[in-house]
């Protein structure tokens, strides 16, 4: 079989530019595995902020199990709830790694939308239950973004700063 990238003839090539509808490249047993291995916690994001915290001599509780929506970390001190959210997942708005995977998209808008309203009610909870809600996005603590992001958090923790 030849692939459809390549032209058998000269007549059938393609359209330049024009790609047909790409298939998953793995089975559905690899997908499957390589999904499952998707962590909700002790992310590489999550690692990093909360590295970055505690060298500013930030002290706080990881994945805090009675409370709304389990917030990434807890600083009891400061009534705050921090989750550090994955652009993807969480349908950071305005980012380019919150784009739609073209197949199956009325199952993955299905799942944004869950997620997304899941977040919101969490969010009312924690504030319901007197605390100060945050999330750090995923893009926010690559690079050179972790700084800043981080001296923005510690100033809003600490009531320096008023708007978050």
């Amino acid at each position: 079989m030849v692939p459809d990238y390549l032209p058998t003839r000269s007549g059938d090539r393609p359209a330049i530019g024009a790609r047909k509808a790409m298939t998953d490249v793995f089975d559905r047993k690899t997908r499957s595995r390589i999904m499952s291995n998707i962590r909700g916690k002790d992310t590489k994001p999550e690692i990093e902020v909360r590295k970055a915290l505690h060298k500013r001599g930030f002290r706080y509780r990881l994945h805090v199990k009675d409370l709304p929506g389990r917030p990434d970390i807890v600083f009891p001190r400061y009534n705050v709830a921090l989750f550090v959210n994955g652009c993807f997942w969480h349908r950071h708005p305005g980012c380019r790694h919150a784009s739609t995977p073209s197949s199956n998209e009325k199952f993955w808008n299905d799942k944004f939308e869950r997620n997304v309203a899941r977040d919101r009610r969490n969010k009312a909870m924690l504030e319901t239950a007197g605390f100060r809600v945050a999330v750090i996005w995923e893009c926010e603590t690559r690079g050179d973004r972790l700084d800043p992001t981080i001296e923005r958090m510690t100033r809003w923790m600490t009531g320096v700063e008023d708007a978050r």
